[in-house]
């Protein structure tokens, strides 16, 4: 009964502290430009903002809902106001949470499973902060070495062998589940490579094939028991 109250509290005081700096975040991302414009005598245009929200926001919109319905559950509350706060979802936070989540071994939705996901998504934006301020402190002295011509093949493949070796460790758990939506999105994204910066609307059709998948593979299972 006291864990049960002292994690109804501590989700109160997350959900009140969650949504104040979510709305501090919110004004300062917007009233950043407005300021600085301020400052140095070059307000922004609004009605190219309008142009360019019309042209980009909405789908980004959309994106953003989808990712939130998506990843709230698997973080938790505490987990999600940082995650959403912090930004750099798809290549950091969740990938960490999961990892967190599979080493500790919690399920979704438990209490285990949104403190190790808020520790671990503090752990890594904390890791990204100190990591950024030592790349902004270092990026003269090493411009050199950054701007070399035998180093930008590797700079240009960070992110796929980042994502690639973190992606085997889920693929190989069930290689069949994993390799027909792999082929498809693969497939979908070099015949359509302008889907390729649409990479959290693809998680809708590639979650759904998935999910499919797996009930069919699942009842195929079931019948062969039966």
């Amino acid at each position: 009964m006291k864990n049960t109250e002292f994690f109804d509290k501590y989700n109160r005081n997350t959900h009140i502290l969650g949504r104040i700096v979510s709305a501090v975040t919110l004004v300062l991302l917007i009233g950043a430009p407005f300021v600085i414009g301020g400052f140095i005598g070059a307000m922004p245009n609004l009605s190219a903002v309008a142009k360019g929200f019309i042209s980009v926001g909405l789908v980004w919109t959309v994106s953003s809902v989808v990712e939130f319905l998506i990843y709230t559950p698997m973080l938790g509350s505490g987990g999600s106001y940082l995650a959403f706060i912090t930004g750099n979802l798809i290549n950091m936070k969740i990938p960490c949470a999961m990892n967190a989540k599979e080493i500790a071994g919690t399920k979704s939705g438990t209490t285990e499973n949104e403190i190790v996901s808020t520790l671990s998504i503090a752990s890594s934006s904390l890791t990204t902060i100190v990591i950024l301020a030592l790349g902004v402190l270092l990026l003269v002295p090493l411009q050199p070495v950054l701007q070399s011509p035998v180093l930008q093949p590797a700079f240009e493949n960070v992110v796929p062998a980042l994502f690639g070796a973190m992606a085997y460790k889920y693929f190989r758990k069930n290689i069949k589940l994993a390799l027909v939506p792999l082929l498809v999105m693969s497939v979908l994204f070099v015949l359509v490579p302008a889907l390729i910066s649409q990479t959290s609307m693809m998680i809708i059709p590639s979650g759904a094939l998935t999910i499919g998948l797996a009930f069919l593979l699942f009842k195929k299972n079931r019948s062969a028991e039966g």
